[in-house]
């Protein structure tokens, strides 16, 4: 038994190592004074200056955000709704279809749904003239379809989860079912949307197979752009960009652990 715990702890370690050694030595070649990634020249912050400096880069960073923010609503929207309707509507006719294409991305390859994608898109153009060409709205598009099945499942798993008295003795109270559907149940919802969101959010911003199908000039998103850079040789501006974004998270992910302990904390006193 002692010595299975010691091989547990011991694969434990060797795997975190894994991955994180990597993302630790990304993070000090950011501040590498030479322009060569295996050699280090001295300390500099350098290559954060031409971060900032870099129109590119900046641009393409603030587009994925945009796209990401705005595709990751729209699935929370689509993705509540269909959840919803799998779960409180009980059988109807079209059930198992629906539930069958709303998580087929789930297990379809990226590459099948960017390029199925793309011949809507170019089919839509040419019988309604929209939309006109590759931009950031069919990128939204795209994403939101292919997001929308993780959203649809963590509103199932939650709704399965709760209990529909509330929700009865809402609409025998005199709540219309709408009004029933707002007051109680996206209140208690409100964690699994959260974590929808924030789910839906990292996939397209992290998306670079789909994004590359559906996108056109001057809508490059920044995997797009760092692909295209690695192609050609990384510079190290790029590790500035990703240690800046990692930092980010963290500080975001120590804030929430801090707030939680607090509650905990003050729930316990």
């Amino acid at each position: 038994m002692l010595r299975t715990g010691r091989f547990v702890s011991i694969m434990a370690v060797a795997g975190l190592l894994f991955l994180y050694i990597p993302i630790l030595l990304m993070m000090v070649l950011s501040f590498n004074a030479s322009r060569l990634v295996s050699v280090w020249g001295g300390f500099s912050l350098k290559w954060y200056g031409e971060l900032f400096a870099n129109d590119q880069l900046l641009g393409a960073a603030w587009l994925s955000v945009k796209v990401a923010a705005v595709s990751a609503t729209l699935t929370v929207v689509l993705g509540t709704l269909a959840g919803y309707v799998l779960t409180r509507f009980g059988p109807f006719r079209g059930r198992a279809m629906m539930a069958g294409m709303v998580t087929a991305p789930l297990v379809m390859p990226e590459v099948i749904t960017g390029l199925s994608l793309l011949l809507l898109f170019v089919a839509m153009e040419d019988f309604i003239g929209w939309p006109q060409g590759r931009s950031p709205t069919t990128i939204i598009i795209a994403h939101a379809t292919f997001c929308m099945a993780y959203v649809t499942i963590i509103v199932q798993s939650r709704l399965a989860q709760m209990d529909g008295v509330l929700e009865e003795a809402a609409q025998d109270l005199g709540a219309r079912p709408w009004r029933a559907f707002v007051d109680v149940t996206l209140p208690m919802l409100a964690p699994a949307l959260v974590s929808g969101w924030l789910l839906a959010f990292t996939l397209s911003f992290d998306d670079l197979v789909i994004a590359s199908f559906v996108s056109g000039p001057g809508s490059s998103t920044l995997p797009m752009v760092i692909f295209s850079k690695v192609r050609l040789g990384v510079s190290p501006d790029v590790n500035a960009l990703a240690t800046l974004l990692i930092g980010f998270v963290g500080a975001c992910v120590f804030i929430y652990s801090w707030r939680v302990g607090r509650r905990a904390r003050q729930r316990d006193a």
